[in-house]
């Protein structure tokens, strides 16, 4: 099969001003990176505001590959969503879930499963204004949104909205993809992962996708770990070695291939990747908890 095409990185798009508010919410501060907004953007979206586009542009100047990673992410994603209910999984907690970008989660799992339910999770009120309008599930499955942190698990699991869709005594899917590398170690990630795990009934599953500096040369890691000081204006942002994020899994059976690039988690699986271990740098695993 033909590698599809990567269109250019795309120019400023009709955006909210600064002042603009989501629906039924205070202010949205427009003028400061964050990272949902960012991958929208490098995904090609129009979600995106002025602040969000130089970041994404800052940091192409120093790893070129930085769309490619996005989008292998994302090819990552419904991998593992199609693997997971293909294996018999019908409900998904996305936790960081970022602008719709289609397919989604509901999408992919409801195209095997029809009675598939997803609890979609993000922090950005303007990522769950979108949610609430774009993401509508077939009437035999249901989807439902909470606007909470990953750093506090407890509001998350205490939501009336997570019980309402998903059923505490059948497995749930845990999917935090591309989103602990924004969560800093003062912010406990170990800590909060083991308390959504430990949250979920007997046979649920943890995906997870994270960033690492691992496959790239020394000069580019620098550079990189530069842009990753609060002072330089792109938001927290914690890469991790293949050992760090292995940590994530403590206690858990990782399935097959194990803790791997992302680009070789189930490779000859649609849509397969098509970049390399340096281009994408991520490491991606799934793993049944007990």
């Amino acid at each position: 099969m033909t590698p599809p095409t990567t269109p250019p990185i795309p120019g400023p798009s009709p955006s909210p001003r600064p002042s603009d508010t989501t629906a039924g919410r205070g202010p949205v501060d427009t003028s400061v990176a964050h990272p949902a907004r960012r991958y929208d953007f490098l995904l090609g979206g129009k979600d995106n505001f002025a602040a969000d586009r130089d970041s994404a542009r800052r940091l192409i100047e120093v790893f070129p590959h930085l769309r490619t990673a996005a989008v292998e992410n994302r090819r990552l994603l419904e991998r593992v969503v199609r693997h997971l209910t293909q294996a018999g999984v019908r409900q998904f907690l996305d936790i960081g879930t970022g602008i719709p970008t289609s397919p989604n989660v509901h999408e992919i799992a409801q195209d095997i499963a029809l009675d598939a339910r997803v609890v979609y999770v993000d922090n950005d009120p303007v990522v769950m204004t979108h949610a609430r309008a774009l993401h509508t599930s077939h009437p035999l499955g249901a989807t439902a949104y909470i606007e909470a942190d990953l750093r506090d698990p407890a509001a998350i699991l205490g939501s009336p909205d997570l019980r309402a869709a998903l059923d505490f005594t059948q497995p749930i899917a845990v999917l935090l993809i591309a989103v602990l590398h924004f969560v800093t170690d003062d912010d406990q990630p170990y800590d909060a992962v083991a308390a959504l795990a430990a949250a979920m009934p007997a046979g649920s599953f943890l995906a997870i996708s994270h960033t690492t500096f691992d496959p790239l040369p020394a000069d580019v890691r620098r550079r990189l770990t530069a842009l990753t000081d609060p002072s330089a204006g792109h938001g927290p942002f914690r890469p991790r070695t293949h050992d760090e994020v292995a940590r994530f899994f403590d206690g858990a059976d990782l399935l097959d291939p194990g803790l791997v690039p992302i680009v070789e988690w189930h490779p000859d699986s649609d849509p397969s990747p098509h970049a390399t271990a340096s281009e994408a740098i991520g490491y991606a695993g799934v793993a049944r908890l007990p």
